[in-house]
């Protein structure tokens, strides 16, 4: 089990190993041309739906939130001018009310979700790019390159994601998204290396792969053409289960005073600058921490959907 929580590689173990079309009929049978994401929508039981909704919600509002008509600054603090109140409810304002230095909670929400994702889709791309290409790479060729990788691998799953983080980060003294990103990304690529690698082994003795070798293809070639296009269905659907890993672990560390630097907003930051007034006003912790759960959940109810349906391709093919 990676050090970051994430499931063993046997639970996302390769599932569309077969050269075929690439689209969402691979991964989601009875898919078909133009109508496939109907389909694929269809498939999902209410809560999926609700669920894959939220996040889509989220993901919109993160995006565009420059362009989001009236919303509040999400750093402005309106007390200083004699303007808004502190830890204020809900009004037509302020739609879920102000914090203890009146900043709009609702603005810093949606600007902290930017926070959020952004750290944990460049980690995932981090690990599909480097951790993908380098469990290619060791699934296909083996041998001694095989077995250093994976030696590297394992040595570097030793070390605890989360006590790394806080040191390393502890240590720079710099708290910005981008040096979080950098920090994140040197623990986040052996997970992805594990996952690729067992998906290349199974690959690499498929047919299309056996009949590539004897046309006289090359190997860079059937590295690139039949071995990686076949690994990334199972990084992918990894990386459902890797993201709400990925933001707790943000929160985390903002929650911990190592994310981003104040007054950016975070979620984690958030819940952190709200508990000295928990006895005035509950709500500026309670909305971030709802936010958080939801996030998290609907990406954990979206990642279980994805496994049985390639659970069920799987046992088709």
């Amino acid at each position: 089990v990676s050090k970051l929580g994430l499931p063993p590689v046997q639970t996302w173990a390769p599932s569309m190993l077969r050269r075929g079309p690439r689209n969402a009929e691979q991964m989601f049978p009875g898919s078909s041309g133009k109508s496939w994401f109907g389909n694929w929508f269809g498939k999902m039981p209410w809560l999926t739906k609700l669920c894959f909704l939220w996040l889509i919600v989220v993901v919109l509002a993160a995006v565009l939130a420059d362009l989001i008509p009236g919303l509040a600054d999400p750093n402005y603090q309106g007390f200083v001018f004699g303007e808004g109140k502190t830890n204020e409810g809900p009004t037509a304002s302020h739609w879920l009310g102000t914090d203890n230095v009146s900043r709009d909670i609702l603005a810093r929400l949606i600007y902290g979700a930017r926070v959020s994702l952004i750290f944990a889709f460049s980690l995932v791309a981090v690990g599909i790019v480097v951790g993908g290409t380098l469990g290619s790479i060791a699934g296909y060729f083996r041998g001694l390159l095989e077995t250093f990788l994976m030696a590297l691998v394992d040595t570097w799953l030793s070390f605890p994601a989360l006590i790394g983080l806080v040191f390393i980060t502890t240590m720079l003294g710099m708290r910005n998204l981008v040096v979080l990103v950098l920090v994140g990304a040197v623990f986040v690529w052996p997970s992805y290396t594990r996952i690729a690698r067992a998906t290349a082994l199974s690959v690499s003795g498929q047919d299309f792969v056996t009949a590539a070798r004897a046309i006289g293809t090359s190997r860079k070639r059937i590295l690139v053409r039949e071995i990686f296009p076949n690994v990334l269905p199972a990084l992918l659907a990894y990386s459902l289960v890797g993201l709400p890993v990925l933001i707790i672990l943000e929160s985390t560390l903002s929650f911990l005073g190592l994310g981003v630097e104040i007054p950016t907003a975070s979620w984690g930051g958030m819940i952190n600058q709200a508990r000295q007034d928990l006895l005035i006003n509950i709500w500026p912790a309670v909305w971030p921490a709802v936010t958080l759960f939801m996030t998290v959940y609907s990406f954990n109810n979206l990642a279980d959907w994805v496994r049985t349906q390639a659970a069920a391709r799987s046992a088709a093919i």
